[in-house]
């Protein structure tokens, strides 16, 4: 039905419906599934991603040690009133950090697109719905609009880290909550695009370079900040800015990027953080635990 941005938005525009009911219609035609079952379905997930934050903010720890209680620590700090971001930027970063805390602690998480980029997509979706108040249904819709989002890039580039770094993890995911989160706000799907655009373009070049092989440093932070600057580039594209270059074209480029960066900045903890006297040290006692 579409393989680029620009043909979901050609889509959308001219069917005057939001992104997330093409992704609906899409899912409902390649599973031959009714509506309500692939909305239920996504439901189980939307479910899991709530339990994920309520787990993650009332502390949890890892095995390894290495990360656990950021979460929580933030939301007393957002509690204190001295914060200098705003409440709802905070709020989104320790929902995002509170779901890889999770996943770092073996917990239930959602992957989207990743287990490794998980928190992005539901710390925003979480942090927005005290503002924005959305019913359960625009809740899926943001879901479903994220994952039109994710679904071009992993059929464009890539969304692994072994594949093309942090950027396809943690990029991709900051691009797909961005686009989702201007749709819920009442942003065109063009506007949805370009906080896609803006959002990703400013992930490109991010190494995934894990400490002793394991999903939780720097991953579990990367989290936090892309669930940032999702909400930050979803401001700027409403506020009618616009990415110069366009999103196909910001895809593109960094699947040119992945691909060129050495297997050291891929995954295999051989480079950047992991590779740092303190990194190679965390590695030694984990690995000795």
């Amino acid at each position: 039905m579409f393989h680029s941005v620009a043909e979901l938005v050609r889509l959308a525009e001219e069917r005057q419906c939001k992104i997330s009911r093409v992704m609906l219609e899409r899912e409902v035609s390649l599973r031959q599934q009714t509506e309500e079952e692939i909305m239920k379905a996504m439901d189980a997930n939307l479910t899991v991603m709530e339990q994920a934050i309520e787990k993650g903010l009332k502390g949890v720890r890892s095995l390894s040690g290495l990360t656990g209680g950021d979460a929580l620590l933030l939301q007393q700090y957002i509690a204190s009133g001295n914060a200098l971001a705003g409440s709802l930027v905070l709020d989104a970063v320790s929902k995002a950090v509170a779901t890889n805390e999770v996943n770092a602690a073996m917990g239930i998480i959602c992957a989207n697109p990743t287990a490794g980029s998980a928190g992005v997509v539901p710390g925003v979706l979480f942090a927005v719905k005290e503002k924005l108040n959305p019913t359960r249904e625009q809740m899926l819709e943001f879901l479903f609009t994220a994952g039109a989002f994710g679904f071009v890039i992993a059929n464009n580039a890539c969304i692994a880290g072994a594949a093309g770094g942090c950027q396809a993890e943690v990029g991709s995911a900051t691009g797909m909550a961005a686009a989702a989160v201007v749709e819920m706000a009442g942003g065109t799907p063009k506007q949805s695009a370009e906080a896609m655009a803006i959002a990703l373009k400013n992930m490109l070049g991010l190494v995934c370079d894990p400490v002793a092989g394991l999903v939780e440093v720097p991953c579990v932070k990367r989290n936090g900040v892309g669930a940032s600057s999702a909400v930050v580039a979803a401001d700027m594209a409403l506020a009618g800015i616009k990415s110069r270059i366009p999103a196909d074209e910001v895809i593109m480029a960094m699947y040119e990027v992945g691909r060129s960066m050495p297997s050291a900045y891929r995954e295999t903890a051989g480079g950047g953080l992991a590779n740092t006297p303190t990194g190679r040290m965390l590695e030694k006692r984990v690995l000795s635990q």
